[in-house]
């Protein structure tokens, strides 16, 4: 309960599409400005996917990565965490293009495959903007979301090794915590290490309070003392669960990647609107949050001078 809470702000993601709110950033300059005054409202780690700057849908090319990310080091002091994750539609090799070319301080890592199940929310959905969105949605219903052990071992290899990037370990289910257990007894992870439970996706371990103070539990087993941890609640569950962690000691998440309100029927306007909000959380817990240099400090993180971007 002494350390200071780690923000982190997940700007867009894969998952929701333009047609399901207006403030969803998908141009290189909106991922710019929404990921500037998440950083100012105190996010000290901005995890990042790109978008195909014509009509939204996901994308992994770096010349796309290109085009805002070099604009948010200069305007902002927080750590940028690159997904590896991309869409389940897109090869490893795409999905590590961008960070291979970036050589982040950090980038994301699911540490499993899954069913990722996006497609109930295409029934909620009257009008489209962009006829690749209820494809996508749907695509997830026959759709692995594949992450092998020589998925993650190439990923580890390539940007660990190679290029001195730290990991946001994406635990969606109990199992993926064994995993990283094993990557960890094999020498190929090195605490501290960062671990995000997921919870509340279709298809991974759902979004109760009971799970996450499960998922605490065995991570405490499996890692003691080398370890941190932060929530990642989806959808509704995003603010609720967000607050038991940060009560139980761990990091939050927020982010229209994750969720698309700010509260029940009420779309959240930016990804600062929920950074402020958890913020104002936190302080009312007595909690402090931490700076961009103090996550730094926390997760053994190589610096933003090291970056190629």
């Amino acid at each position: 309960m002494t350390q200071k809470v780690i923000v982190t702000c997940a700007v867009t993601g894969s998952a929701h599409t333009p047609s399901m709110s207006p403030h969803l950033p998908w141009t290189p300059d909106q991922i710019v400005e929404q990921s500037v005054a998440a950083a100012e409202a105190g996010a000290s780690i901005l995890h990042l996917h790109a978008r195909d700057p014509q009509d939204g849908r996901p994308t992994a090319d770096p010349e796309v990565f290109a085009q805002f990310l070099p604009r948010i080091k200069q305007a902002t002091e927080a750590v940028i965490n690159i997904s590896t994750g991309g869409s389940s539609l897109m090869s490893l090799a795409e999905r590590l293009a961008a960070s291979r070319w970036a050589a982040p301080e950090m980038c994301s890592l699911n540490m499993g495959s899954m069913n990722f199940a996006l497609f109930p929310v295409k029934e909620k959905i009257e009008t489209w903007r962009f006829d690749w969105e209820p494809e996508l949605l749907e695509a997830t219903r026959s759709r692995v979301f594949q992450n092998t052990f020589a998925d993650i071992e190439e990923i580890l290899s390539s940007l660990g090794g190679a290029r001195g990037t730290r990991f946001e370990f994406e635990c969606y289910d109990v199992g993926h915590l064994y995993t990283l257990k094993h990557f960890a007894e094999r020498g190929l992870v090195e605490p501290p290490y960062f671990i995000q439970f997921v919870l509340g996706i279709l298809g991974g371990i759902g979004a109760d309070p009971e799970n996450l103070t499960h998922m605490k539990r065995i991570a405490d087993k499996l890692f003691g003392d080398d370890y941190r941890f932060s929530v990642l609640g989806a959808g509704r569950h995003q603010v609720p669960l967000i607050t038991v962690a940060a009560a139980l000691g761990g990091n939050v998440r927020v982010g229209l990647e994750d969720s698309l309100f700010l509260g029940p029927g009420r779309l959240a306007t930016s990804n600062a609107e929920q950074v402020e909000r958890i913020r104002a959380i936190l302080e009312g817990l007595s909690l402090e949050i931490a700076t961009p240099e103090e996550a730094r400090q926390a997760l053994g993180l190589k610096g933003g001078d090291r970056v190629a971007f």
